[in-house]
């Protein structure tokens, strides 16, 4: 009898026993499989995405545990212990609504210990009883998404939990909604949770106070929330254990309690950013790991008759007292803070020079804006261990700028607008190839550009308000987003090198001597959102090609010499066309975030974009940046346009702002301009225009300003609706000879009068003998009323409808 071969043996073992217990047991696969077969149903293209290959490699012919990084298998036999399912639909547009019923699946793999599903715009509430099946997890990030209600409080029960992260996720209510059960079994000690961080929801006061059961919290972060509340005085009874501790960006009141000296384990403390008041207290400085303290933003005051020194803190890496009440010159305490790498000392009442021993402390970033600053910038701020991040702005710092402004090489951020600096740009500067914003707006610098470095990464270019001259630059690094030029004195023409900047949002050349007409080229800039050309000397005509730049939502070219007509076709300004849904901004948002790497630790700072100046309502105001992309406006005003108006503007339905007053425009008004539903300025003063105006301009619910003065109108001004509502300025319909009406108290002949016009309402119809009852009294009390002003020699319309719906006044 011959005797088996062990080798055979062992593979036949290895095949049967041992190999199956490499792949995931099969049901976790299926349960997988149909997790990604939902995922499809949502979206079907979501796996022919280019910008995701997500789950591509999910299929039902090799094990679950092979599948990529999202899937993370242990143990023998193999188990699924993690899922990485964040940003799911990256790179798809419109992102789809997905419902918290998709993740049911997922329910069913009890031997998940991480599960990351965030950035998903998931919706819905939050499928509590699903995650009570997971009783083994350890980690759970659903940060990102669209959930509705509070946290189921089967999360709080999960016997090993120890991570939770629902920030940005639209969460409401308290921490224990009516649930006695879980909040003894939190109160019991028995609950491992060590990080909980849920920023950036509209939780409210009751949060913060349940959240105290949680004494095993290392981590706390309810920043960017709706608090209203004072901290709990008892904080530092129950967070014992805690290390991190973020209350930013809420409406906390009153002061710091004194209980808070006990959190021993304290790092990191971020109180910025609420109404807290009373005394900044010194034994902040006390707690010997703390590395970060932000108490900047309230209205908390630093005692400057302190004669105390504060002791050093070498552990001390960032400090914020922006805002704190800080008086006269720069605390010496500071001297003694040796680490601190990120100081702002911003908006507070700080004056004179920089002292000599705060210009050799070694900041990465350093926050000195609206102070009282003076003097000029020492080179030695610039040498050795030089800034990341440099904000001065709103000082009254002076003289040229230092030559090694630019040798650090990772400088990435220089704001210096509205000082009394001088001279010219430093070469170095414009050499500083990590640089991303430079603002040296508002200031007296002056004489010619200086040649950009091609390898610059900047973003944002500000150079406004100076006295810089010569012909336009046409040396920007291709990657700017941002350019402002306005308020100096350059001359020429545009130069076609802007066509290389394929990335340009927003273009200010306003209040210059540009010369020569509007090029075609500027059409190939299809990024651009903002275009201001105001004041300068273009002439010429309006180029067809501009109003074909889809992105564009504000054309400013107006106090110029440009001729002929209006383009015809604006049906390609799409910008002006599509009403955005949300009030987002053209750059994102109004603050400038930037990540500061210091050492091993991340700081944000925050610098505020300069708003844009436009003529508004008849006079200039600055539209901040996080609302340019609702304030739609369109103006061609101070020109020589002539011919008539085009009806197509009429199709501009997001513009906020139409202003074509001082040309040499006749014809009739487009009665399309009843179709700008959004309009609240329409501009069509010092013109030729003939003609009446249009009733239908009584449709437009949001205007507040018409002015059709100095033109050659004639007829009824129209009544009712929202031109029944508003306020008329009688100057607004001024030197046309032919206008009547009661807003101008000039009375109609007879055979003129107009009715009121009645706006349609769909909605809760009234039955039809009842309204037959309403105009045959109205028409009766009509006659009357005008039988008896006839008599007394006195006519006016009648008083308009009591219907009108009320005006809604725009966001200033």
């Amino acid at each position: 009898m011959e005797r088996p071969c062990p080798l055979l043996t062992f593979f036949s073992f290895f095949f049967f026993f041992f190999l199956p217990c490499l792949s995931c047991p099969e049901y976790q696969k299926q349960a997988l499989l149909q997790f990604k077969s939902s995922i499809l149903a949502i979206s079907p293209s979501f796996n022919s995405s280019d910008d995701s290959d997500q789950l591509q490699s999910w299929n039902s012919s090799s094990s679950c545990c092979g599948w990529g990084d999202e899937v993370e298998c242990r143990g023998i036999p193999r188990v699924v212990i993690a899922l990485y399912l964040t940003d799911l639909f990256t790179g798809l547009s419109p992102q789809p609504q997905v419902e918290s019923t998709i993740l049911a699946p997922i329910f069913h793999i009890r031997s998940l210990k991480n599960l990351s599903i965030s950035d998903n715009n998931i919706q819905g509430e939050i499928p509590g009883v699903g995650f009570a099946n997971l009783s083994n997890l350890v980690l759970l990030d659903m940060s990102g998404n669209n959930f509705k209600g509070s946290i189921p409080s089967q999360l709080f029960r999960l016997p090993y939990l120890r991570e939770l992260y629902l920030d940005d996720s639209s969460l409401t209510g308290k921490l224990f909604p009516d649930d006695e059960e879980t909040e003894k079994y939190v109160i019991s000690s028995t609950s491992k949770l060590q990080v909980l961080s849920l920023s950036g929801n509209k939780f409210s006061d009751g949060m913060l106070l349940s959240i105290l059961c949680l004494k095993g919290l290392e981590l706390l972060d309810l920043s960017h929330n709706d608090l209203s509340m004072e901290i709990p005085t008892e904080i530092g009874n129950y967070l014992l254990n805690i290390s991190t501790l973020v209350l930013s960006n809420n409406r906390l009141t009153g002061g710091i309690p004194s209980s808070m000296r006990r959190l021993s384990k304290l790092e990191l403390l971020f109180l910025d950013n609420n109404l807290l008041t009373g005394e900044i207290p010194t034994w902040l400085f006390d707690f010997k790991g703390l590395t970060a303290l932000y108490v900047g933003g309230n209205r908390l005051i630093w005692n400057n008759s302190v004669t105390v020194e504060i002791a050093p803190n070498p552990s001390l890496r960032r400090l914020d007292l922006k805002s704190c009440g800080l008086v006269g010159e720069i605390p010496k305490w500071i001297s003694n803070q040796t680490g601190v790498r990120f100081l702002d000392l911003s908006k507070n009442n700080l004056r004179g020079e920089l002292p000599e021993w705060f210009v050799e402390m070694r900041f990465k970033s350093l926050i000195l804006s609206d102070n009282e600053f003076t003097g000029s910038l020492s080179p030695r701020l610039f040498s050795k261990s030089s800034p990341v991040v440099l904000a001065l702005s709103r000082n009254s710092f002076s003289g040229e700028l230092p030559k090694n402004i630019g040798f650090p090489t990772f400088l990435w951020v220089l704001s210096l607008k509205e000082n009394n600096f001088s001279g010219p740009i430093p070469q170095s500067l414009v050499q500083c190839i990590a640089l991303r914003l430079l603002d040296l707006s508002r200031n007296r610098f002056s004489g010619h550009f200086p040649v950009f470095n091609h390898d610059i990464r900047l973003a944002y270019i500000d150079f406004s308000l100076n006295d810089f001259s010569g012909e336009v630059p046409t040396t920007f690094p291709v990657g700017t987003r941002f350019l402002a030029l306005g308020g100096n004195k350059l001359s020429g023409g545009l130069p076609f090198n802007l066509t290389n900047l394929r990335n340009l949002k927003r273009l200010e050349l306003q209040d210059n001597n540009l010369t020569g007409e509007l090029p075609n080229f500027l059409s190939r800039i299809s990024t651009l959102q903002v275009l201001n050309l105001r004041n300068n000397s273009f002439q010429g005509s309006i180029p067809q090609s501009i109003f074909n730049l889809r992105s564009l939502k504000i054309l400013d070219v107006s106090n110029n010499n440009l001729t002929e007509e209006i383009p015809q076709e604006s049906h390609s300004l799409v910008g002006m066309i599509e009403t955005p849904n949300l009030p987002s901004s053209i750059i994102e948002t109004n603050h400038l975030a930037y990540h500061v790497q210091l050492f091993w630790q991340e700081s944000n700072v925050l610098l505020d974009y300069r708003d844009l100046v436009v003529n508004w309502k008849k006079s200039k105001q600055g539209i901040s940046t996080d609302k340019l992309n609702i304030y739609t406006l369109l103006d061609l005003s101070n020109n020589q346009l002539s011919g008539q108006i085009p009806t197509s503007l009429g199709a501009l339905k997001a513009l906020k702002l139409l202003n074509i007053s001082g040309n040499k425009l006749s014809g009739k008004i487009p009665t399309s301009f009843g179709d700008l539903e959004n309009i609240e300025t329409l501009d069509l003063s010092h013109n030729k225009l003939s003609g009446s105006i249009p009733p239908a301009l009584t449709k437009l619910q949001q205007l507040t300003i018409l002015d059709v003065s100095n033109n050659e109108l004639v007829g009824p001004i129209p009544d009712g609706g929202q031109m029944g509502t508003m306020v008329l300025d009688p100057n607004y319909f001024a030197n046309n000879s032919g206008l009547c009406g009661i807003q101008i108290r000039v009375p109609c002949p007879k055979e003129q009068l107009t009715p009121p016009v009645k706006i349609e309402e769909d909605d809760h119809k009234e039955p039809w003998l009842l309204w037959e009852s309403v105009w045959i009294g109205y028409s009766i009390g009509l006659l009357v009323a005008i039988g008896i002003m006839l008599g007394i020699g006195y006519f006016t319309l009648p008083p308009p409808s009591n219907r009108r719906l009320p005006p809604q006044r725009p966001i200033r």
